[in-house]
């Protein structure tokens, strides 16, 4: 069935002549790369604690993806049915195993995140709705471009859905239990290892083509692994930093509060671009592309937002030296 539904969708990509195939492919680069600007932004601008909650959530998908991934071992719709093509590049920007969905894994908990705390006020609600929509619209673009299953996009939503819900119980729990949060990030530490070593020493299917040539190499396969955990662990560190020693405030929804946030995410863009591809270089792919994920993931959740308390501090005491010569 969920073949079939795939072929469905590819005869339709081809009796329009692909003319959805970059909308849809966009939407997909859109989910993983500039969905994490919408919360990281919400964090250091308008409300900590919501973006925080959104960030949470999804570095639980982060963790439960590549586990999940790397246990079930799915293939790629192409290799299971050969009847099945991808469209445009799409076979090269779909990396690891098929189940589930990793670009949904990635919107529908950002997404589904700021959704949540948009949803509280009247005025932002209609945000909301459009945040749905673009995890719906994220989810059916993979199957339109061929690289995954039905099943694969419906678990992920489920897994997204269970993170947001286990954050907000967390959340929850936190505020009443302020001092067990660094139990926690230790625990969560200790399971980011756990799983780096489960995923370098675990079994992984070794299924050879007709020229005797490896249909998947598990090697390229756990690159995606290493990284999804290194965000965690980034996570992890970076939230230590921030409630023990930064403990900033967001700078406020205010005409100078949004442009500085603005500023402060184009280096977001920039280090995937141009620092994570040296890094990997150094160090190979697999800790490269987890270190770079450790950075790059401080610098949002710590760093940024170090540099805001700086910035704050600095203006409230020009503001007090101002009003104290007028005085």
């Amino acid at each position: 069935m969920d073949i079939q539904y795939l072929l469905w969708l590819q005869d339709f990509r081809n009796s329009i002549n692909d003319s959805w195939t970059p909308f849809m492919e966009w939407v997909s680069m859109f989910a993983v790369t500039f969905m994490i600007m919408f919360p990281v932004f919400w964090y250091w601008c308008v409300n900590k604690k919501g973006g925080l909650y959104t960030i949470t959530s999804y570095m639980f998908c982060m963790l439960l993806t590549p586990v999940i991934k790397l246990t079930a071992c799915v293939y790629r719709p192409w290799i299971r049915d050969a009847r099945i093509v991808p469209a445009g590049d799409a076979i090269t920007t779909a990396t690891g195993y098929s189940f589930p969905s990793g670009h949904t894994t990635t919107a529908a908990p950002l997404a589904g995140g700021m959704a949540v705390v948009t949803w509280k006020n009247k005025r932002t609600r209609v945000l909301s709705v459009l945040f749905v929509l673009f995890i719906l619209l994220t989810g059916f673009s993979r199957n339109y471009l061929g690289v995954h299953t039905p099943q694969d996009v419906f678990v992920a939503i489920t897994i997204s859905i269970l993170s947001l819900i286990l954050t907000a119980k967390l959340f929850q729990y936190l505020e009443k239990h302020p001092e067990k949060e660094n139990m926690f990030l230790l625990i969560g530490l200790l399971v980011c290892v756990a799983a780096l070593f489960y995923f370098w020493f675990k079994s992984y299917p070794m299924d050879y083509n007709a020229e005797g040539k490896l249909i998947v190499d598990p090697q390229k396969m756990m690159i995606d692994g290493f990284g999804d955990v290194g965000k965690v662990i980034g996570f992890i560190i970076a939230r230590f930093v921030e409630k023990n020693w930064i403990r900033f405030r967001s700078a406020g929804f205010t005409v100078k509060g949004v442009i500085v946030c603005a500023v402060g995410l184009v280096p977001m863009y920039f280090m995937k671009s141009l620092l994570s591809p040296v890094i990997q270089e150094l160090l190979g792919k697999h800790f490269g592309k987890m270190t770079f994920n450790i950075l790059y993931v401080f610098y949002f959740i710590a760093l940024f937002p170090l540099i805001l308390k700086l910035l704050d501090k600095w203006l409230h005491k020009g503001a007090a030296q101002a009003a104290d010569k007028i005085a």
